[in-house]
């Protein structure tokens, strides 16, 4: 193993894939062995420095191994799983590298659960934990392997600035984390709320298209004045009734921005609550089931 620099592979790509098949066909005498980094980042690496650093890294050991079994991240970083009934092979990241580990399933996904059942804030006074949990979104395209039949519960936010900051750290490991793992494909989903039913708050992400939010004000006026309430809010462009924003290449600040806007704009509309909200329509180009257990509202 070498240290070769910032965002440099600790292990080049072909050992990484070569180390990751042993883990999947004769993981035995790795389990309970601490995780093997393989790539090292810069502490203040942008979100498209760390994606294209691990890109090759990834695109590496699906080359050996295949695609996984589960697609996803946490709030940290990447988390990828190729699983079956008696081991998952981990490729996880946190802030400092991306690393290899190999682990009884059952073990895993029992610790996780309790994570998920256990941790979170009880009111709006505490801290959160959003970044802390094992993966803030997954996706199952019915790969290889063998899925789980029953997932923890997502965490759920205790105010709407808890709904904020968890908003923002899904959509920071979607700009980071979703490219790498689904190529071009979009991911999407709407918000809801119970204080302005029928209105339909969009929000997507994807490579090419960049980072997008909209919400339906078909039944707002189209004049000076309301496009100058609008403007204030964030938004930037109506088209046909719907206010959008759009940032083509989001780095950390506009994904905080979009969280506040789409924040600022359900408060303005009555809710006062997350419990009001609701996720909608959740898809990755309708491609398999897309779950955000660290989204902070039911879906």
């Amino acid at each position: 193993m070498e240290n070769t620099g910032t965002n440099q592979p600790i292990v080049w790509p072909g050992d990484a894939a070569e180390f990751a098949l042993t883990l999947h066909d004769t993981p035995d005498p790795y389990f309970d062995r601490a995780p093997v980094p393989v790539l090292a980042y810069d502490p203040g690496a942008s979100l498209r420095d760390r994606r294209e650093a691990f890109r090759e890294v990834y695109a590496a050991i699906v080359a050996r191994i295949g695609e996984p079994t589960l697609y996803g991240g946490s709030a940290e970083g990447p988390n990828i799983r190729w699983r079956d009934s008696r081991r998952v092979v981990l490729l996880a990241g946190n802030r400092h590298r991306a690393q290899l580990s190999v682990h009884d399933t059952d073990t895993l996904e029992n610790d996780e659960r309790r994570i998920f059942d256990w941790g979170g804030a009880w009111s709006a006074d505490e801290q959160h934990d959003f970044a802390f949990l094992p993966y803030v979104w997954q996706l199952d395209r019915s790969g290889p392997g063998v899925r789980p039949i029953e997932r923890p519960g997502g965490r759920m936010a205790s105010s709407l600035e808890h709904f904020q900051s968890a908003l923002e750290l899904l959509l920071t490991a979607w700009v980071e984390q979703l490219s790498v793992q689904v190529g071009g494909d979009w991911a999407s989903f709407s918000v809801t709320s119970g204080a302005d039913r029928g209105r339909q708050l969009q929000i997507s992400y994807a490579l090419e298209d960049g980072l997008h939010v909209s919400v339906d004000d078909r039944d707002g006026e189209d004049s000076p004045e309301r496009a100058g309430l609008m403007r204030s809010r964030g938004w930037q462009s109506r088209d046909r009734g719907w206010w959008q924003t759009d940032f083509a290449e989001p780095e950390r600040p506009e994904v905080a921005a979009v969280a506040r806007l789409a924040v600022t704009e359900l408060r303005a509309r009555g809710t006062k609550e997350p419990e009001e909200l609701r996720a909608r329509d959740v898809s990755c180009k309708d491609r398999g089931e897309l779950w955000l257990p660290g989204l902070g509202i039911r879906h």
